[in-house]
């Protein structure tokens, strides 16, 4: 992939081994440009993305859903599609898709987004531009003797990388690969029915993760992230729940960094209050807040004794990804990837081992509590 300037146009180029069926759209607030194509295997070196070109500040890439794949580019400025084109490749050169992008006007750019798709190939012109919404759904209650349901919720993914690390660690790759080492090592125990939100390198909406959750039936939900820092030296896991009301500035900013997720993977977020409204129906159900707090300080009591820790480490703010109102639910930050150290530790298979005992053995004392509450 490659970003270059000719004259009054910014030129997009996707080498490929063969031609792609291909949708492109607008998106406002911020502007954004979005190439959907089906889905095609990335062969670009991590952390190389080109970027800061002409028109396009950033993009990013990958699985939006099954079966496509998705380029999202940042705009500096409003753009139209001044074209659009498959060129047939040759012995020595690819099949290249380009797109062209000249500057034009907000009012222009308005009446561009009003076009729906700008241009699309028949086969994508009928498919859905974004995934399927998950029914908010929670089953009713579980027999007797029934185990307990962990949701393990890997962030980000597919298209949304989420942090980088100084070495080039994706943050993305570093939630998956815990989730999938808790989710065994739960299993293993036999005392626990684990759900993953993801199993695979895809992306999934914020409110998705929770349908999922809900869904499943599932007694805890544990979201995964590895987060970056402007201060390199700031290393050290930590623990968040939900609140209105952020802990501190710190914690309100990750908040507001987590929750720009949909927007990053260039979801149309202008009706999006409302359909938040319908899932995160009576979010201030006090018991699921308190069953919340109450294991956030059980993890933290079992992560501190193999891990470094951030300094007041249970925090709280409005993440979107814990709204869930009957699952208690937290966020746990494994560390930090912009620190040389955290990075080397999430890097390692037996780091991440550790780490995911210390989970798994704040689940067991968590639900010990509860088989003592009822009895």
């Amino acid at each position: 992939m490659r970003l270059g300037e000719q004259p009054g146009v910014t030129r997009v180029v996707l080498d490929m081994s063969s031609a792609p069926e291909y949708r492109v759209f607008a998106l406002a607030n911020p502007y954004r440009l979005v190439i959907d194509m089906t889905e095609v295997v990335w062969r670009l070196p991590p952390g190389r993305s080109p970027a800061g070109v002409g028109s396009v500040e950033s993009l990013r890439y990958g699985l939006f859903a099954v079966g496509t794949s998705r380029v999202v580019l940042d705009l500096r400025n409003p753009v139209r599609v001044a074209k659009a084109a498959i060129l047939p490749g040759t012995q020595s050169v690819p099949v290249r898709f380009m797109v062209d992008l000249a500057p034009v006007d907000a009012i222009a750019f308005a009446a561009v987004l009003q076009q729906g798709p700008i241009i699309s190939s028949a086969a994508m012109l009928a498919a859905p531009a974004e995934p399927a919404l998950l029914p908010p759904t929670k089953p009713g209650d579980k027999p007797a003797g029934a185990k307990p349901i962990i949701a393990i919720d890997a962030g980000h993914g597919g298209v949304d990388p989420g942090a980088i690390g100084t070495r080039g660690t994706v943050e993305k790759d570093i939630t998956l690969a815990f989730a999938k080492e808790l989710k065994r090592q739960l299993e293993a125990s036999h005392r626990y029915k684990v759900v993953l939100t993801r199993g695979k390198d895809v992306f999934l909406r914020l409110r998705d993760r929770i349908a999922l959750a809900r869904e499943a039936g599932a007694d805890l939900f544990v979201s995964l992230h590895a987060d970056s820092h402007k201060t390199n030296g700031l290393r050290g896991a930590s623990v968040y729940t939900l609140s209105e009301q952020a802990s501190d500035t710190e914690a309100e900013a990750l908040a507001a960094k987590e929750n720009k997720s949909d927007l990053i993977a260039g979801i149309d977020l202008s009706n999006e209050n409302e359909l938040v409204a319908n899932i995160l129906i009576d979010l201030a159900q006090r018991e699921t807040k308190n069953l919340s707090v109450r294991f956030a300080n059980m993890l933290v009591a079992e992560l501190r004794k193999d891990t470094a820790l951030l300094r007041n480490t249970h925090r709280y703010a409005g993440f979107a990804v814990l709204k869930a109102p009957d699952v208690p639910s937290v966020l746990i930050e494994l560390g930090y990837l912009s620190s040389a150290k955290d990075e080397a530790l999430l890097r390692s298979p037996d780091m991440r081992g550790k780490l995911a005992k210390g989970v798994h053995r704040a689940i067991d004392a968590y639900f010990r509590w509860r088989e003592e509450l009822k009895t």
